[in-house]
């Protein structure tokens, strides 16, 4: 692929959008809340027109104003950089965007610009120019936009509604989120805009979007929320409200609006086999963005804390085989004793109900707690333990590179070997002998039973395969495969309808829960 330049791939880059709804937002103290000090736009609603038709130009008078377009320049070097972080965030193999960002940014795609005759910067390297939308969060001029619109920019400016251009400078970005903040000294104050709460949306709520498609000019589109809660599989923090309203290259950063005229999303992504708008478009959420951006006003970064974890969900079975009402949770299926997790005590096993103060029903929940909870902080951990709830104190590190969260048996026979078959269950465990642990890696000091084979059954449909081994069971260790039946016996007379395997294959290990032939 030829290289294009870091502005070109910003504009291309600028092609994401999306719209939200939300309710809105009260504002606490100046200590609590960095836009306190903000002079919002004046309130606004729709009006009835002839008919009983619906107009949304008072939200849009009152509202454009504080959006702006944001043109970017810089060295070409650094735009392969740009569009290839964006290209792994939103365009990986296994996700809707990977055959678009491949037809788009092929050679002769739209999304590249080789023509000879571009500008030249110093030493004769090329330079390009990109266009992004944006938003003013206070009068003083702090602007919210998406990070891929201005990485690795080498120059930013601003032009308001009124074409006002202003250089801008860099506050803070979080490239894990999108989300970048600048600012410019207007010398005056400025318009700006105030966040809704997008926890409020619904499914088919009206939201309006307003930005810079195509670098045409301020444009107004309108649609409905169609989902909210999407994940793109671009990273931990994925919780994209999905719209139909018209949004093109350009409309990057720029704010959705909901119908009481609160930004209640920030337009990110588009899905396109083409390049252009086809009703299916993404947005931050205000309620994780105007965290974020306080943080990146705050501190110019983000810090993002971790417990070190492996954990996977909790499913039906998983929730019957250790006694829970509820398949709810993240499930702990690694930890290290380094970690602060295991610092802290933390097993494999335990289930997370909760950390501090919020409850956690799946695993991507726990993530986002964590990471938004400032390094060194001190928490209360929740977890589910053989039958009952234990509090942990844990303190949270700094994640950085870290992840945060990321049958009737009956009386089975034994043989000569060591091994035992549980028929009901599809599987056949036999004792790690020396010799297997050497084939297979292990340390000499490994536990557990190997899985030496597999029929049709519960385990085989749940992905139990030859090699993989048995290291605990209901979260209670096992050494050999008489032990691995007896626990599994005993949970079967205790009424259990499935029991919880603890499976290691290769360096990973993950929870398996199989449920016990119903008689």
């Amino acid at each position: 692929m030829q290289k294009t330049t870091i502005t070109r791939r910003m504009r291309i880059a600028a092609l994401a959008s999306a719209a939200l709804v939300a309710a809105p937002l009260a504002y606490g103290s100046l200590a609590q809340d960095p836009f306190a000090f903000a002079k919002p736009v004046p309130e606004s609603a729709p009006k009835i027109v002839q008919n009983g038709a619906v107009s949304y130009a008072p939200i849009v008078n009152a509202n454009r104003p504080a959006v702006v377009t944001i043109k970017v320049s810089g060295k070409s070097e650094n735009q392969q950089f740009s569009m290839n972080d964006l290209q792994r965030r939103f365009g990986g193999e296994d996700t809707p965007f990977g055959d678009f960002f491949k037809r788009f940014f092929e050679e002769g795609g739209p999304g590249m610009q080789g023509r000879p005759d571009r500008p030249r910067g110093p030493q004769g390297m090329p330079r390009t120019s990109g266009l992004g939308s944006g938003f003013i969060v206070d009068g003083n001029g702090t602007i919210v936009t998406n990070n891929h619109v201005i990485d690795g920019a080498s120059e930013i400016t601003v032009i308001l509604d009124d074409e006002t251009e202003l250089k801008a400078t860099l506050v803070g970005t979080d490239p894990k989120t999108d989300l970048a903040v600048i600012k410019v000294d207007a010398g005056r104050d400025l318009p700006s805009l105030s966040w809704g709460v997008s926890q409020n949306i619904e499914p088919g709520d009206p939201v309006l979007a307003i930005g810079n498609p195509f670098g045409i000019g301020t444009t107004v589109t309108s649609g409905i929320v169609s989902a909210r809660g999407r994940d793109l599989r671009s990273g931990p923090y994925d919780d994209f409200l999905q719209v139909d309203a018209p949004i093109n290259r350009g409309n990057s950063g720029g704010p959705l609006f909901s119908v009481d005229g609160k930004v209640i999303g920030v337009n990110t992504a588009i899905y396109s086999p083409n390049g252009g708008n086809v009703g299916v478009a993404f947005a931050i959420p205000s309620d994780q963005a105007q965290q974020i951006v306080a943080r990146l006003i705050e501190d110019g970064s983000i810090e993002r804390g971790y417990i070190g974890v492996q954990i996977q969900p909790v499913t039906k079975d998983v929730a019957e085989a250790v006694g829970l009402a509820e398949a709810e949770g993240a499930i702990v299926a690694m930890v290290d004793e380094t970690t602060p997790a295991g610092k802290a005590g933390v097993k494999s096993g335990d289930i997370v109900m909760k950390f501090g103060s919020t409850q956690i029903d799946s695993p991507k929940t726990l993530a986002r707690v964590v990471a938004d909870v400032k390094p060194g902080t001190k928490e209360k951990l929740t977890v589910w333990r053989q039958g009952k709830e234990v509090v942990l104190d844990v303190t949270v590190g700094n994640m950085k590179d870290q992840q945060v969260a990321s049958a009737q048996t009956g009386d089975a026979p034994s043989t000569a070997d060591g091994s035992v078959d549980l028929a009901d269950m599809g599987i056949k465990l036999t004792d790690l002998t020396d010799e297997m642990r050497e084939s297979l890696g292990l340390d000499a000091d490994a536990a557990g039973a190997i899985v030496s084979e597999v029929s049709e059954g519960a385990a085989a449909e749940r992905g139990i395969t030859e090699g993989d081994i048995v290291v605990s069971v209901n979260q209670e260790p096992v050494t050999s495969a008489i032990g691995a039946r007896d626990a599994i016996a005993k949970a079967k007379k205790e009424g259990r309808k499935s029991v919880l395997l603890l499976v290691q294959r290769k360096d990973g290990q993950n929870f398996v829960a199989l449920p016990f032939a119903q008689s």
